[in-house]
């Protein structure tokens, strides 16, 4: 059964909302502030983080820079409703998604749903990925620079996938948005695609094989070996 961490000062939104998931399979624990999540998820076991950006002790924010340093566990935050620059400084920080509060169970629970899926192995033939200065290794979900290791978050490791599954193939920010989310760009303004492709092309340097094409997209430029 995948196993949830709630980290919410609210003490009335745990036990229903892990009552909603547990019907759809999913532990869900919460705690009410950042310490005492922390300490849970250093615990390990858990497959997902889910994170309020108003938390006593620290903020989402902070709470999330903390978790990036020691974790790649997927993390969704709860944003302000039309505060895109939460959204920004969220995904900036390394988180994989967000939800505007006031939110639906139904929707968050299809937000985890979507963040845990991995990419389908129909969709890729190789699951060893060899480009020059690059191996990307599907089944291990791990991604090797020059033989050096590299941490990515859940969604920057699918984004990558996504692009070197199909090298020199245009992916639209839209396309992008609905592979990886399951769903359709309705939050193409916040430039979540820029974001998230800004954050792996650092993670990838010095090499350079995500290119952008103007108006046009993302596509993978990584010579195969």
């Amino acid at each position: 059964m995948p196993r949830l961490l709630l980290i919410d000062d609210d003490e009335l939104l745990g036990p229903p909302l892990a009552a909603y998931f547990a019907r759809a399979g999913f532990e869900l624990q919460h705690a009410s502030r950042p310490s005492a999540g922390l300490a849970l998820l250093r615990g390990g076991g858990f497959d997902a983080a889910i994170l309020d950006v108003m938390l006593p002790e620290m903020d989402g924010f902070e709470l999330c820079r903390k978790i990036r340093k020691e974790s790649d566990v997927p993390i969704i935050m709860l944003t302000a409703r039309g505060d895109v620059m939460d959204r920004v400084v969220g995904l900036e920080l390394g988180a994989d998604d967000y939800l505007p509060k006031p939110f639906e169970p139904r929707e968050l629970l299809a937000r985890v749903q979507t963040i845990l899926r991995r990419v389908p192995a129909a969709a890729i033939t190789a699951r060893l990925l060899r480009f020059e200065g690059i191996e990307i290794d599907l089944d291990r979900r791990s991604v090797q620079r020059s033989g050096e290791t590299i941490e990515l978050t859940s969604t920057e490791f699918e984004l990558l996938a996504l692009l070197a599954a199909a090298p020199h193939k245009v992916f639209s920010r839209d396309d992008i948005l609905e592979k990886l989310r399951g769903r359709s760009a309705e939050d193409i303004h916040s430039r979540a695609v820029d974001i998230l492709v800004s954050r792996l092309r650092r993670k990838l340097e010095p090499l350079d094989c995500i290119h952008t094409l103007r108006n046009a997209g993302y596509t993978f430029a990584g010579v195969r070996v």
